[in-house]
């Protein structure tokens, strides 16, 4: 394996990474603002006001992208890694 070969298989690694992680991490900022403002708005500091919420809503997030998760991993590995393996 040449080294731009490598190189390019970790930056669609990444790029995958990027794509599978951007669901969850989009819905914890939105969640994690809309908890902050809450707070600051009624003063109320109660740490599990922010944890449950992010939590529960990452996990609803998870679960339904996870068919998505699993076919970009596969697909990646099917059609970059196996092929490269094959050829040695």
């Amino acid at each position: 394996m040449s080294e731009a070969q490598l190189f390019d298989i970790m930056r669609q690694a990444l790029l995958i990474a990027v794509r599978i992680s951007a669901p969850m991490l989009a819905v914890a900022l939105v969640a994690g603002v809309v908890i902050g403002l809450f707070q600051a708005l009624t003063s109320v500091q109660e740490m599990t006001l922010t944890f449950v919420p992010k939590v529960g809503l990452m996990l609803a997030v998870f679960w339904v992208t996870m068919s998505f998760m699993t076919t970009a991993l596969t697909d990646f590995y099917v059609d970059q890694i196996i092929p490269l393996v094959e050829s040695h």
